[in-house]
């Protein structure tokens, strides 16, 4: 059984990565979402938190699973057998940055190869930056995030919680 990986931040979550998830589930019989837990990089969300809102956002998909990861994604793969990761591109920036990415991994596990799906047209423009800076600012982002990221992000960065901390 061919199984996959899809790893990354997932902070926020957004339509951009579920497109690609429900796309996916179509190809490969078992997907796991790893996401990553890296010291250095300050996140909106907790690993946990990022974790129940990628669960919610599933729903569904019954042969893809989340787990929360904070070593090499290549050692993930080894762990569970995994021989394929997934990577979103949605611009020859992005791909420049996972083809790169792809090569150290592949230089540190011959056996994992790395597929690059491009992104469906209507989420070309989704960055995870570019929503929470929209969230901060008050701007809709209903048709980026499920609503339940709209509204965790609305708490958590919202005008609304920007006034509080003032």
């Amino acid at each position: 059984m061919l199984r996959a990986l899809f790893p990354g931040s997932f902070d926020p979550p957004t339509n951009g990565h579920l497109n690609l998830l429900q796309r996916a589930h179509q190809i490969f019989p078992e997907i796991d979402v790893v996401i990553a837990v890296n010291p250095g990089k300050q996140y909106t969300f907790t690993a946990d938190e990022r974790f129940e809102l990628v669960t919610r956002m599933i729903d569904g998909l019954d042969n893809v699973h989340v787990h929360v990861w904070d070593q090499l994604i290549v050692k993930f793969a080894e762990k569970v057998g995994a021989r394929v990761m997934i990577r979103g591109v949605r611009a020859l920036a992005d791909f420049a940055y996972e083809f790169e990415l792809s090569m150290i991994n592949k230089g540190l596990n011959p056996q994992v190869e790395t597929f690059f799906l491009p992104t469906d047209p209507q989420y070309f423009v989704l960055r995870s930056t570019s929503i929470k800076e929209l969230a901060r600012l008050g701007g809709d982002i209903s048709g980026m995030v499920p609503p339940y990221v709209a509204d965790a992000l609305a708490a958590r960065i919202g005008p609304e919680s920007r006034k509080q901390s003032c």
